[in-house]
């Protein structure tokens, strides 16, 4: 059995064609077709159940896609695993974000930089905006993805990504949550709860009382999950920032728009990091995630 005949039969299972299969992995139809039943003859069993253009998986195929999908992934990481070390100054990059991000754009920055650059190997971390800022000072961290709090610095590349806009999550059961928008005078009898660690708790507060204006008492969580099992048991309201289309499907935790005077309450999310460490994987992992948004 070759890995080649995994991955077209991969491929065939996930496009459900052989021709769209044949262009994925850059070979004929014909040859798909030949290999797979090159693959069946050997195994001893249909993984394909014929009609006419279609087919459907037999539960052997069922089980033998699966399987397979295990096999690939751990010769993926064995190839990436080999080639670090075979390399004498094995690469790193250490990349931030900031825990009030509840994106998508940056995991899929990392993946696709991961597959680009296999050898190189990645840490990620997440905190408050000024834990991020103190990473970059100090090397630890080499790129962050953060909101804008202070004026961009001529020591730092600041690269602006997208405007986000804050929205709250509250209980469903809350009568708040009959708001099609909610002001930020509305919230000033309910906690306001934040995902920071300890270290940024004072940091993030003063964020949110000076800068956004939310005024009464704050409760702090040190995940999202601990966050929303206070939210869902009436604690209080965390603000989120949602960059491009809204999507949201909980039935327990709305969320509302976020205004100040009947205006949206914004944020600008930019990458960071020092002109004194603009290494060439640094910067081709900020052209991967500018991209994403």
């Amino acid at each position: 059995m070759l890995f080649r005949q995994l991955a077209y039969f991969q491929a065939v299972v996930e496009t459900k064609n052989f021709y769209a299969a044949g262009e994925k992995c850059c070979v004929s139809q014909s040859a798909i077709s030949q290999q797979i039943k090159k693959l069946e003859e050997e195994l001893g069993v249909a993984l394909l159940e014929r009609h006419n253009r279609t087919f459907n998986l037999t539960p052997a195929g069922e089980h033998f896609y699966r399987k397979s999908l295990v096999i690939s992934g751990d010769i993926d990481r064995m190839i990436r695993e080999t080639k670090r070390i075979a390399q004498k100054d094995k690469a790193v990059i250490c990349l931030g974000y900031y825990k009030g991000y509840h994106g998508h754009e940056f995991s899929e920055a990392v993946a696709n930089f991961s597959e680009k650059y296999p050898t190189v190997e990645i840490k990620t971390v997440t905190g408050s905006h000024d834990e991020l800022y103190r990473g970059m000072e100090t090397g630890t961290v080499d790129l962050v993805l953060n909101d804008q709090r202070r004026a961009f610095s001529g020591a730092y590349n600041n690269m602006f990504l997208s405007e986000s806009r804050t929205y709250i999550e509250i209980a469903e059961r809350n009568p708040l949550s009959r708001l099609e928008q909610i002001e930020l005078n509305d919230l000033k009898n309910t906690p306001c709860i934040i995902v920071t660690g300890l270290g940024g708790q004072a940091e993030e507060r003063r964020y949110y009382e000076e800068i956004v204006g939310i005024h009464g008492d704050f409760l702090f969580a040190e995940t999202i999950q601990e966050a929303r099992l206070k939210i869902i048991t009436g604690q209080g309201y965390m603000p989120v920032d949602v960059i491009g289309a809204q999507e949201w499907f909980d039935t327990t935790v709305r969320r509302i728009p976020l205004v100040r005077n009947g205006e949206p309450v914004l944020k600008s999310y930019c990458a960071f990091w020092r002109k004194d460490n603009s290494g060439y994987y640094v910067e081709a992992f900020a052209e991967i995630l500018e991209k994403q948004f």
